[in-house]
């Protein structure tokens, strides 16, 4: 470099940059809508949780239809199970003292069908009462009827 450029150079300053860009959002809309956003978020987690919970005598009930059906002898516990948890699922008053005819029409109507009264549910009574005797296909069915009840049943009826 000679030195007249260098001279010119002298007074030259360097250029200021502007300082970085902020990533957090400058107006109270967006703040707003954070908030919303988070509040919703927590809202469903509490009811996901919330339904967790109160479905877990179904889980504990899945799982203890699963062993009884592998099992042998699991057939005699299965009236028990039905009444157990139909019984973590509503009042007491309600369904403790059904029996016979009624308990069938009761698992009915909480579920909407009518594999108890007229399918393979009628089952239900007789191996309440130690009748046994039952043939693997019907069992199966039996099984197959209780599941879909646990699963789908609603209490509130």
């Amino acid at each position: 470099m000679n030195p007249e450029e260098a001279k010119a150079l002298e007074g030259l300053l360097e250029i200021g940059l502007p300082p970085p860009v902020s990533y957090a959002p400058e107006t109270a809309g967006w703040w707003i809508l954070l908030a919303a956003l988070l509040l919703a978020a927590l809202l469903l987690a509490w009811r996901w949780r919330r339904s967790w919970t109160a479905n877990r005598y179904r889980r504990e009930a899945l799982a203890e239809l699963a062993a009884l059906e592998a099992g042998p002898g699991g057939a005699a516990l299965l009236p028990e199970l039905v009444k157990r948890t139909a019984l973590a699922a509503a009042p007491r008053e309600k369904v403790a003292a059904l029996s016979g005819e009624k308990w069938l029409r009761y698992l009915d109507e909480t579920e909407g069908s009518a594999e108890f009264t007229t399918g393979p549910g009628r089952l239900l009574t007789e191996l309440a009462y130690g009748s046994g005797g039952v043939p693997d296909k019907e069992m199966s069915a039996l099984y197959g009827t209780v599941r879909r009840w646990i699963r789908r049943h609603n209490a509130r009826i």
